[in-house]
């Protein structure tokens, strides 16, 4: 039977009181280049761990796991070079026979430091994709304000207005993105609050339909089936919901944008709001990654967090959103929302 050390899928070294390696698993093995567990089997642990920093310190000369005060049971994750340079994160158990005895075993763990540059990446586009995002509102409101304070009489009364209406809508702009943030918090922290109560879905697409039709050019139908229940549902969330993928649908589709409200095919208890465009559609190998943060398409800008919005929003509902394509080509996109029970 083989090591269940080498099913682990971290790197483990392990040393005794001797301070000699007593056990190696493969993957610690591949990231030392001990070439076999039997080259490690027996040294000295400082020997068999070639970790060091940009400073040529060795993790054992560093850390002496073996000194240092006996109330001491562990060592805190740092980040560690391999002898080819790659980043590894390194952390370790010290155990003790008696409490504050001398140590009797070190267990060493060695992780790849792939995932941790990979978080700061995301970290990093996060930082640039806010940062364009508020950027640029921000520096409307800044360039009108400051040529109506310098040009306050020079300026027409119409031209006036025209500066003040476009810097107000900048700063609905930067408010709108600011709640859009404060939603993906409370979603991935599991603390979204919903206030339930009945919702009449069809009302709710109409609003929508109402509010988007007055600012876009694109044509936008709308359908709601008669006689449907109420949904069990936050009001303030379905509209943000609706309007999300309302206005995805005009950014990036073409040709009319329709809204259908009606059951839901696959479960009588859900009602379905169905928007479909005529554009090119969405790759099916797109279509988990549209609702991922932060995630845009070329055309249409925007800040890549609507659609994960509408997801998170939906699935607290109890509902589900499907996406597909439209017969005859375009987008479907179907966000489902619980029927109000009927009462005993």
């Amino acid at each position: 039977m083989s090591d269940p050390l080498d099913l682990l899928p971290d790197g483990v070294v392990i040393a005794g009181a001797d301070g000699r390696v007593s056990a190696v698993n493969a993957v610690a093995v591949r990231m030392l280049d001990l070439g076999s567990t039997a080259t490690g089997l027996g040294r000295p642990l400082g020997e068999v761990l070639a970790l060091t920093d940009h400073d040529g310190r060795s993790w054992h000369d560093a850390n002496a796991p073996y000194e240092g005060l006996s109330t001491r049971t562990g060592i805190p994750e740092q980040s560690w070079l391999l002898p080819d340079g790659t980043e590894v994160l390194v952390t370790a158990r010290l155990h003790r026979a008696a409490r504050g005895g001398a140590v009797s075993a070190v267990a060493v763990d060695l992780r790849s430091g792939r995932g941790r540059a990979r978080l700061d990446r995301d970290r990093s586009d996060l930082v640039a994709t806010l940062a364009h995002e508020l950027r640029s509102p921000l520096t409307g409101v800044k360039g009108f304000v400051q040529a109506l304070l310098h040009r306050w009489d020079k300026l027409s009364d119409e031209q006036k207005r025209l500066m003040l209406t476009t810097a107000s809508a900048d700063a609905d702009r930067l408010s709108r993105l600011i709640a859009e943030l404060l939603d993906v918090a409370r979603i991935d922290t599991g603390r979204l609050q919903l206030h339930r109560r009945p919702t009449d879905l069809g009302r709710k697409a109409a609003m929508v339909h109402e509010s988007i039709t007055v600012v876009t050019s694109t044509p936008i139908e709308l359908q709601v089936d008669e006689d449907l229940p109420p949904a069990d549902a936050d009001p303030d969330k379905v509209m943000q919901v609706l309007t999300n993928v309302v206005e995805n649908a005009v950014r990036h589709g073409s040709g009319t944008v329709r809204m259908h409200v009606g059951r839901w095919d696959q479960d009588a208890g859900q009602l379905a709001v169905t928007v479909t465009d005529e554009g090119a559609g969405i790759a099916p190998e797109l279509r988990q990654r549209i609702f991922t943060k932060f995630w845009t398409q070329s055309r249409g800008g925007g800040s890549g967090l609507g659609l994960y919005i509408v997801r998170g929003l939906v699935r607290a509902h109890g509902g589900t959103v499907v996406v597909d394509d439209r017969p005859g080509g375009g987008a479907r996109i179907v966000t489902t929302w619980p029927c109000l029970p009927a009462r005993g």
